[in-house]
């Protein structure tokens, strides 16, 4: 007797080509590999207690400055969070604050040295991982994923209240 397969109810083999291709599971992946990559490195250079997590709000940090309520926003938590955050970069030597002069209720968040000299060792071991997945997958093919990524969170982020 030949029985059909039930193509209502789980499928291992479907999960598995769901899950092999899912965009989330992907990218969750590479930034698992990335922070694995590059915490190690950032060890071993001086920066011991660095957190790859930490780049979510320094990133956002510019030349001119940034108030903790702007930070918040851009990084994407809450206010009490961000204070949080900035006393922690601040007590690890990332940043320094100042009385903001057009508030004098709040202040303004600024890069110091350390946190400015951290930017150029990741920048170059961010190079080391790219010239790895360029080894792997070609330089041309990562451009182009870079790319993609690029118009998809400008466009998504723009749907965003």
């Amino acid at each position: 007797m030949i029985s059909k397969k039930d193509t209502t109810g789980f499928d291992f083999d479907q999960f598995r080509t769901i899950r092999e291709r899912s965009i989330g599971r992907l990218l969750w992946r590479m930034k698992r590999y990335l922070d694995g990559f590059m915490e190690p490195r950032l060890h071993a250079a001086g920066y011991v207690n660095f957190k790859m997590s930490y780049l979510a709000f320094l990133a956002n940090i510019d030349e001119k400055g940034i108030t903790n309520n702007e930070l918040a926003r851009r990084a994407g938590v809450t206010k009490q969070m961000m204070s949080k955050t900035v006393s922690l970069l601040e007590s690890e030597g990332y940043i320094y604050t100042e009385k903001n002069p057009a508030d004098s209720r709040s202040k303004v968040i600024f890069l110091n040295e350390r946190g400015k000299q951290l930017f150029v060792v990741l920048r170059d071991t961010f190079q080391e991982a790219r010239n790895k997945f360029d080894d792997i997958v070609g330089y041309e093919r990562v451009e182009q994923l870079i790319d993609t990524l690029v118009v998809l969170t400008a466009a998504l982020e723009k749907e965003e209240p």
